[in-house]
């Protein structure tokens, strides 16, 4: 592959960037993180629709760019990169993109013009307690021509933003079924949790809550199979976003060891701390290449379940070691909540372990050589 952008991708790269330069300032973050409720940015989310990066990987059919997954990608890098307190990753990796590959057309046609105009917020109800998100425990039982839905889900990211949450959940004979749940709806209890980076995720019961054939993303004779698609690609998209935050992590701290001073010089000179940052360095283009070439094998729709897993455990290793360097190299300074670090360090943290940290990686990759012809 070539590791360079092209022009239109890079376009795409440096509008964003100007959106959260401009919208996401270190001050701007710091009022949200003091006002009540769910951390969202709505001026920012609006700025991002305005400017047409909501709908980068919608089709053109549906209002957006009809772009790819590695433009989106790319998108996500820099929203790591300003911690930008919006669902981005949720709506158009979690939600947009299942529908836009999966959904019935007039499934799509409801809420897909929606997300590129700001409208609507989505998000995927993935993780339950105990189980292996390819093998969802959530009960999927038949009523009439549509489904009720029994289970718990935890860890849902926006789920307290969003207009719908996609719902992974087991039929009767063991297939998955893909539908879209309103959190408003009878029978869906929406739990607030207390989150490492603030950001807003909730506890989801389902009590039989109804979802009608017209919400059902997947039925039965291709759910697992989509599944599998919408865990690569949201794995891929946790590895760009992780190669944002560790550089800007690093950036942060390569400013401050070159001004920072002791014994009249820069700490930058002495030769530990130059160490130091020659690793994260090195940790930060693994994170980066690792991550490009899993997305990139995504959008050309070749196979890359060892590539996603492997972008994830150096997401997920490698990533916890810059953060680390970045807040040592700093001191104290590095966990006072008025300066920006924290942001950086707490969202990897968290990025860590979701959908599986290292050693579920590496156990993953063990799996597919096991299972491999010799």
């Amino acid at each position: 592959m070539d590791f360079a952008y092209g022009d239109e991708q890079q376009a795409l790269i440096d509008l964003a960037a100007q959106v959260f330069r401009e919208k996401a300032s270190h001050a701007r973050l710091r009022e949200l993180d003091r006002a009540p409720g769910p951390r969202f940015d709505r001026e920012l989310w609006q700025a991002l629709s305005e400017a047409g990066l909501l709908g980068t990987a919608v089709p053109e059919a549906h209002g957006g760019a009809g772009l790819g997954f590695l433009e989106l990608s790319a998108l996500l890098e820099q929203a790591g990169r300003a911690a930008a307190p919006v669902p981005l990753f949720e709506t158009l990796v979690l939600g947009a993109l299942p529908i836009a590959r999966f959904a019935p057309a007039g499934l799509a046609e409801r809420w897909l013009p929606g997300v590129a105009r700001g409208e609507v917020v989505l998000t995927a109800g993935l993780i339950e307690a105990q189980a292996d998100p390819r093998e969802p425990v959530t009960a999927a039982k038949r009523s009439g021509r549509g489904w009720r839905l029994h289970g718990e889900k935890i860890c849902v990211p926006a789920a307290a933003l969003a207009t719908r949450i996609l719902v992974p959940a087991r039929a009767a004979r063991g297939e998955v079924v893909l539908a879209l749940v309103d959190p408003a709806a009878e029978g869906v209890r929406l739990t607030a949790l207390v989150t490492t980076s603030g950001r807003p995720e909730s506890q989801v019961a389902l009590d039989g809550v109804r979802v009608g054939p017209d919400e059902v993303v997947v039925g039965p004779e291709g759910g697992s199979a989509a599944l599998e698609w919408l865990l690569e690609h949201a794995t891929a998209a946790q590895a760009a976003t992780a190669v944002g935050l560790c550089a800007a992590a690093l950036e942060l701290t390569a400013d401050y060891v070159k001004t920072r001073k002791q014994f009249d010089q820069p700490i930058a000179m002495f030769q530990a701390v130059a160490h130091r940052a020659a690793d994260a360095y090195i940790d930060v283009e693994a994170i980066r290449l690792t991550a490009l070439q899993a997305c990139w094998r995504l959008s050309e729709g070749l196979p890359a379940g060892s590539e996603v897993a492997l972008a994830k455990f150096w997401a997920a290793e490698a990533g916890q070691r810059v953060v680390a360097a970045a807040q040592h190299l700093h001191g104290g300074v590095g966990v006072d909540r008025e300066y920006p670090l924290h942001r950086y360090y707490l969202q990897a943290k968290e990025l860590e372990l979701a959908l599986g940290g290292a050693t579920a990686q590496l156990l993953r990759i063990g799996e597919m050589l096991a299972a491999a012809p010799a």
